[in-house]
């Protein structure tokens, strides 16, 4: 499949380094609002929309991996950017894997939040696809969907925060949200993740069903000096629930604090 020009933000000078977020499946480049403005402050930030989702084009599906990674690619190649990190939450985060096995001269440190690399069945996948695609519209399993996103607390105090972003998944392109569906039906990165060089930081949520503990602790143990970190209180979108906790993950993997 051709690539698309994803649509992106960039905030930050990058005199230092870049830094690419990738997000959930349902989202936009909005989901990152959090993290901008504090990891900004010391480098490039370009946050970008996948295929078929905010702003980006939305070509006929079904996608692959492959074809979000690649877009990646050609957004990086568009840039003039050569080495980045990256930090993908979800299928963000599946991307990123894709990106650092693929492509590792492209890939300096690697943050994975909330992921898995193989998240059978895949009719589960397929089914929702089918559905979004009869109603034209991913409105039809939003509820489902912010259900697994935050835990019942978290949703209770910030009803404002789940409103947001429950309407980004109704405004996600039918096609779009389908064809990633798609994608993940058929997703098995497992065997590529031992050949991962790029220095890695796996983050789960302790409540996540999507992609609990259990999925993060499969990629640490087969990415090659891997490291992970649970948060106890925090579901799927762990990057919203535990915003700050999240913000201060990435940048201290990203820039190191200084031995005493």
């Amino acid at each position: 499949m051709r690539v698309v020009e994803l649509h992106h933000e960039v905030a930050g000078d990058g005199s230092s380094s870049t830094l690419l977020l990738g997000g959930s499946l349902g989202t936009t480049l909005r989901m990152w609002d959090p993290q901008v403005q504090p990891l900004a402050a010391r480098r490039r930030v370009i946050r970008f929309d996948h295929r078929g989702h905010g702003a980006s084009p939305t070509p006929s599906g079904p996608y692959a991996i492959d074809d979000l990674g690649n877009d990646v690619l050609e957004l990086l190649d568009r840039l003039g950017i050569m080495r980045a990190s990256y930090c993908g939450l979800s299928i963000g985060g599946m991307v990123g894997m894709w990106l650092a096995a693929n492509a590792p001269e492209r890939v300096d440190r690697l943050v994975l939040i909330c992921t898995s690399a193989h998240l059978p069945p895949a009719s589960a996948w397929t089914d929702r696809a089918a559905v979004v695609r009869a109603a034209g519209t991913p409105e039809v399993v939003a509820d489902a969907v912010i259900e697994r996103w935050f835990t019942p607390g978290f949703a209770r105090e910030h009803p404002g925060v789940v409103e947001r972003h429950r309407a980004m998944i109704g405004a996600t392109p039918a096609e779009g949200y389908a064809s990633c569906c798609e994608a993940l039906a058929q997703l098995d990165l497992r065997a590529s993740l031992s050949t991962i060089s790029a220095r890695t930081l796996v983050i789960a949520g302790a409540r996540d069903p999507t992609a609990p503990p259990v999925h993060a602790r499969a990629i640490v143990d087969a990415i090659p000096g891997a490291r992970l970190e649970v948060l106890d209180d925090a579901a799927h979108l762990a990057s919203v629930q535990q915003a700050g906790a999240v913000t201060k993950l990435i940048a201290d993997h990203l820039d190191p604090p200084e031995e005493p």
